[in-house]
C-alpha cells in the first residue's frame, strides 16, 4: 500500500481567492459541509431553491456547461464542494427533488446521489426543464486501477465496441460513442500545471484514460477522475485541483475559458487514438504537446478483432468482431465535436500484430480517415 501523505487543508477563502486571481470574489458564507450530500454553500441566501420551481430559469435560451457529481463518491463531491466554496454560486433551478442544483455564470452544477454512470440524458432533461441550451457536460468521479496508484485522469466516454443486447457493465448504450469534449487536450495540460503547482506531481500520475463507460448523454463529454483507491479518493488536496482546474478551465472569476474549440482552433488537426493500452501512452505523448487537441482514444479491449488464423492475404471482411463498429462510431463523435476540424487516427503500432494492423489501416483507407505521424499534430 503506498503511503498517503497528510491531506491537504483548504486555505482561507481570501488566500483562495488571490491564488485563482478573480476579478469578481464574492462571500459565499461558510464552506459545505462534506459529511452532508446537498448542504448548500449559501446557508444564509434568502433565495431558496423551492423558489425556483418554473419551467425557464432564463428568459433567455443560455448556453451553460453542466458539471454532475455524486454524494455516493468522495472523489466526485469532494472536488463540487471545493468548486462551490468559490465566489459566486447561487441556488439553481429545481431540476428533480432528489437533486440540487446551483449556478456561476455561465456554469450549472447538478449534484445527484446515485451512481455517476447510471443517470442517462442529463443534458436533455436540463434542457427540457430550465430551457437553457446545454454545451458541454463535465463529470466528476473516482478512479479504480488495480495498481492502485494515485491518479489524477481526463477520458471521454461511451461503450462503442459493444454489440445491441450487451449489457454495458458501467452503463452507456452498446455502440454509443458520447461526443468528445474538445477541451480534453488543454484541460489535461492544464490539469499537469495545476497539480505540479500543488506538489501532486510525482506523486500523482496525470494521464488520459481511454474512451470507456456512461452515462448516456447527447452535448460533448468528460470525465474527470481522481484514483486509485479510497485513501486518495478522500484527499482534499486533489479535489482542490480538480476544482481549480474546472475554475480556471471554463473561465469563472472573470478568465478566459481554456480549451474553447471555437476560438482556439488555428490547429485543426485532432487526434483519434486507436490501440494501445487503457491509459494510451503513445497517444500521451503527442497530447502533451501544445496546441494538440484530442478526441476519442480506443485501447485495444475498444477495437475486438477475431483472429482469422489464416495466412496474411485475409482481407478486412473475414476478420470479425466489432473493431469496424468502434472506429466508425468514435470518428463519427469525434467529427460532430470538432465541426470544421480534420480527425487523423493515430495507431499505436506496437499494439496490434501484422494482420490486425493491416486490417485497421485498410479500413481507416475505405472511410478516408487519414493517419497521422505524431508530427502531423504539432
Amino acid at each position: 500500500m503506498l503511503t498517503v501523505s497528510k491531506l491537504f487543508q483548504l486555505p482561507p477563502l481570501s488566500l483562495r481567492n488571490r491564488v485563482l486571481r478573480s476579478s469578481k470574489p464574492i462571500s459565499i458564507g461558510s464552506h459545505i459541509n462534506t459529511n452532508s450530500a446537498f448542504s448548500s454553500p449559501i446557508p444564509s441566501n434568502p433565495f431558496s431553491t423551492s423558489q425556483h420551481k418554473h419551467k425557464h430559469f432564463s428568459t433567455k435560451a443560455t448556453m451553460v456547461a453542466l458539471l454532475v457529481a455524486t454524494s455516493s463518491d468522495p472523489a466526485s463531491i469532494n472536488p463540487a464542494n471545493a468548486l462551490l466554496a468559490m465566489p459566486g454560486w447561487q441556488p439553481g433551478p429545481h431540476f428533480q427533488d432528489d437533486m440540487k442544483s446551483f449556478v456561476n455564470e455561465g456554469v450549472r452544477v447538478l449534484l445527484h446521489a446515485k451512481s455517476i454512470v447510471v443517470e442517462d440524458d442529463l443534458d436533455r432533461r436540463w434542457e427540457e426543464v430550465t430551457g437553457e441550451v446545454v454545451d458541454e457536460v463535465i463529470f466528476f468521479s473516482k478512479h479504480t486501477a488495480v495498481s492502485n496508484k494515485p491518479a489524477l485522469t481526463v477520458h471521454p466516454i461511451g461503450v462503442p465496441h459493444l454489440r445491441e443486447g450487451d449489457v454495458p457493465p458501467q452503463g452507456g448504450r452498446p455502440g454509443w460513442a458520447a461526443l468528445p469534449n474538445p477541451r480534453m487536450g488543454p484541460w489535461l495540460r492544464l490539469l499537469k500545471n495545476i497539480a505540479q503547482a500543488h506538489n501532486l506531481v510525482p506523486e500523482f500520475e496525470i494521464t488520459l484514460e481511454a474512451t470507456h463507460h456512461g452515462p448516456v448523454t447527447n452535448k460533448p463529454t468528460m470525465f474527470l477522475e481522481i484514483g486509485s483507491t479510497e485513501d486518495y479518493w478522500k484527499r482534499q488536496d486533489a479535489a482542490q485541483v480538480m476544482a481549480q482546474l474546472v475554475w480556471e478551465g471554463l473561465g469563472l472569476g472573470g478568465g478566459t475559458d481554456i480549451g474553447n474549440w471555437s476560438r482556439e482552433n488555428d490547429n485543426k488537426k485532432i487526434l483519434l487514438g486507436i490501440g494501445g493500452g487503457h491509459y494510451a501512452p503513445r497517444h500521451m505523448d503527442v497530447v502533451l504537446k501544445d496546441n494538440v487537441w484530442v478526441g476519442h482514444l480506443l485501447s485495444g479491449y475498444s477495437v475486438p478483432m477475431e483472429d482469422p488464423n489464416q495466412s496474411k492475404g485475409e482481407t478486412n471482411g473475414e476478420i470479425g468482431g466489432t473493431w469496424r463498429e468502434s472506429i466508425k462510431a468514435a470518428y463519427e463523435a469525434t467529427e460532430s465535436a470538432f465541426p470544421g476540424g480534420e480527425i487523423l487516427a493515430h495507431l499505436d503500432h506496437k499494439s496490434f500484430k501484422g494482420w490486425q494492423r493491416n486490417a485497421i489501416t485498410g479500413f481507416l483507407a475505405e472511410q478516408n480517415i487519414k493517419i497521422g505521424k505524431p508530427n502531423n499534430f504539432y
